[in-house]
């Protein structure tokens, strides 16, 4: 039996979708173009005003991945719990998505604190230029590593879809279900 799951897959992918491309943007965009202003002493704000618009766009992206997600995971439960494959590759997504959350939350919190710092001369807004302050500098540099690891996750939990999708087929699907039986007979 075939069961349509489309606003849930929509929701689930096109956040994705948005997580995964805004995140991957800001860090080539949004940090390249503010590291072409020439005042060292706006790059950060310019960074900060960038990053502040995409913010709510990105949160709403993230909700709608999570909403969808969790449907899929619902209207998916049965295959989840009789297909060998499909309950291990869900809790790997499921890790992957905790960590681009809890990444995706460092980074705006380390950018909401370099937006509190005010002017400061940097080379770019994750790059610190040697007169920059040092509190600002090693919060550069954690959201350096924090920008380029969400897109990082968002693109593995991209792949697991790709790898759910598979799994969908009907000779994945009868396969799957014989070898957890007859893994659980034995």
């Amino acid at each position: 039996m075939s069961e349509r799951n489309t606003v849930v897959r929509s929701l689930h992918d096109l956040g994705l979708a948005a997580w995964f491309g805004g995140s991957l943007a800001g860090a080539v965009g949004i940090n390249g173009a503010a590291a072409d202003v020439p005042d060292k002493s706006l790059r950060l704000q310019v960074a900060n005003a960038g990053w502040a618009r995409w913010s709510p766009v990105n949160f709403a992206a993230i909700g709608a991945h999570l909403v969808g997600g969790l449907g899929l995971l619902m209207a998916n439960r049965n295959r989840v719990r009789t297909q060998q494959g499909v309950g291990a590759s869900t809790v790997v997504k499921a890790g992957l998505t905790a960590a681009a959350l809890g990444v995706t939350a460092w980074s705006g919190a380390l950018g909401a604190k370099l937006a509190q710092q005010g002017p400061a001369p940097v080379e770019g807004s994750t790059e610190p230029a040697p007169e920059t302050p040092q509190d600002v500098a090693d919060a550069q540099r954690q959201l350096k590593v924090a920008q380029w690891l969400i897109p990082g996750l968002t693109a593995a939990i991209a792949v697991l879809n790709a790898v759910h999708g598979e799994q969908q087929r009907p000779t994945q699907q009868v396969s799957g279900i014989a070898k957890k039986l007859l893994g659980a007979a034995s």
